[in-house]
Order: C-alpha cells, then sequence, then structure tokens
C-alpha cells in the first residue's frame, strides 16, 4: 500500500504516478499484480473533474499492469492524497528480497535517478512543465517490463528505489545480504536538470533526512562532486528496479531492456555497506 500528496499539477498524471508507485513493491519482488483497491482523500471542495481524472489516471495504469481495481475507500480531507493498496501473485520458491546478493553479482538499475529534486524544483516554480515533463513521464512508467526482462536472467536481490533513494535501498540489500555494494558514481543515470539544479542547492528535506540516517553507512570518494553526491540520497517518487544478476547474464539483460545500466557490483563484506566510486 502506498499513496502521497500530488507531485505533479495535473490530475490524471498524478493517478498514473501514485499507481504506477504503488504497483512498483510487487514487481520488486518478482510478482504479478491482480486487483488494487483505490485510497484516497480529497479536500470537499475539489472538483470532481478532477477527482475523476485521478481516477481515470490510477485505473489506466492498474489496467496496463494486467490488473484491475476493485474497488478502495475515500475520507474528505483538506489536502488531496492518492494511492492503491495491491495484492498480487507470486510462486513462494520465486519470491525476490533484496537479501540475496552475492559477491560477483553487477547491480542493474533500470531508471534514471534525480526525481527528488526536479519535483522540488517544479514545486517552486523554478524549471518549466516541458523541462518536468521527462521526470513526470519516468515517474509514470510502470517496472512491469523491467520485472519480466529480471525474471528471464534471474535476479539474486530485488529492490525499487523510492524514498530511501539510492543509497539507502542498496544499504538495505546490502545489510540484508552480508555484502558491501560498489556504486559507479559515473555510470549512473540522471534525469534532465537534475544534476544542474543539485548544483544550484535545490534539494528536498527527504534527501537531508537519508543522508543522516544512512550516511554513516556509505564511503563517498572525494573526487565525486557534492551536487552528484546528493544525487545519491535523493528520494525518489516511483524509482526503477535494482536488481543484483551473475556477471555474465548483465549484457543479455542490458541488450534486452533499453536505459538499464550496470550501477555498481557486489564484493564481499567490508567495514562500510556501500563504497561510491
Amino acid at each position: 500500500m502506498d499513496f502521497f500528496p500530488p507531485v505533479v499539477d495535473d490530475p490524471y498524471m498524478y493517478g498514473q504516478i501514485a499507481a504506477a508507485n504503488a504497483l512498483s513493491d510487487v514487481f520488486a519482488m518478482g510478482g504479478t499484480p491482480a486487483f488494487a483497491l483505490n485510497i484516497a482523500c480529497f479536500p470537499e471542495d475539489l472538483p470532481g473533474e478532477a477527482i475523476r481524472e485521478i481516477f481515470r489516471g490510477g485505473s489506466d495504469k492498474v489496467r496496463e499492469a494486467g490488473a484491475v481495481i476493485a474497488g478502495g475507500h475515500t475520507i474528505a480531507d483538506a489536502v488531496p492524497k492518492y494511492g492503491l493498496c495491491v495484492t498480487g501473485f507470486i510462486h513462494p520458491s520465486k519470491v525476490w528480497s533484496n537479501a540475496g546478493a552475492k559477491p560477483g553479482d553487477v547491480l542493474i538499475l533500470t531508471k534514471p535517478l534525480g526525481s527528488g529534486i526536479t519535483a522540488t524544483a517544479h514545486k517552486r516554480e523554478l524549471i518549466t512543465p516541458e523541462q518536468f515533463a521527462p521526470t513526470a513521464a519516468v515517474m509514470a512508467a510502470l517496472n512491469k517490463r523491467a520485472r519480466d526482462e529480471i525474471a528471464v536472467t534471474g535476479a539474486n536481490a530485488c529492490t525499487d528505489i523510492t524514498g530511501f533513494g539510492l543509497i539507502g535501498h542498496t544499504a538495505e540489500m546490502a545489510d540484508a545480504s552480508g555484502v558491501t555494494i560498489e556504486l559507479f558514481s559515473a555510470d549512473l543515470p540522471l534525469l534532465p536538470e537534475a544534476l544542474s539544479l543539485s548544483e544550484r542547492g535545490i534539494i528536498p528535506g527527504g534527501l537531508c533526512r537519508n543522508r543522516e540516517y544512512f550516511g554513516g553507512k556509505v564511503s563517498i570518494a572525494q573526487s565525486i562532486p557534492q551536487a552528484l553526491q546528493n544525487i545519491l540520497f535523493d528520494p525518489q517518487t516511483s524509482g526503477g528496479l535494482l536488481a543484483a544478476i551473475p556477471e555474465n547474464a548483465a549484457r543479455g539483460l542490458l541488450e534486452r531492456l533499453g536505459g538499464a545500466v550496470i550501477a555498481g557490483r557486489v564484493l564481499p563484506r567490508e567495514n562500510m555497506s556501500i563504497k561510491v566510486v
């Protein structure tokens, strides 16, 4: 289950993003969504057309995932909020967890980073709707195809990159697996505008909280610019999958899954959960 206030102005796109974000948890475990319940809070003076568009966006995204909306619940609240409670299925022996990464694996990342920074800039009207459009499209994209292609290869561990940012979710994988993960900062995919906005100091509050909580688990090379370090901790909305797979399977997966990159590798456990080079 996941829901949150609007991250975009367009109600239909908001519905799509919120639904894709909630569905991602099932895809990150290798599962197939079956049905979902709407969870919504709307001000009493919110126009009915906006509410219909939010629900339509969520319904279209659930249908794209191969599932159905089976009902839900709505209450009155001063701040709009929308999301889903998703039920999916998977064979117990095929569940992906974040606890199986093995030394020698490589880390595949399927979506670019920086949505927290660009969304913050959008809310402050520091970038145009056209500049923000690539971020909205990435957030609204399902992780279904990434799940399908990773399933062909097989994943030793998998998670999705959301509110804890790349560093937080990678640290959880490293600690659960008893390994150290090395991230390749130069190879990380970034959303347009994210780095330049970070250089201007435009960052969300959640980024600072992630750095405070997870900073002690990571060593970052001094040569990495502060603006790029910020993006490592940036909280993502409907981010991509991060999968640990055997290195000999990486080339085929990257060829099938356009836009994905090798973001790092898995090492035997050292004193830190993460090394960023």
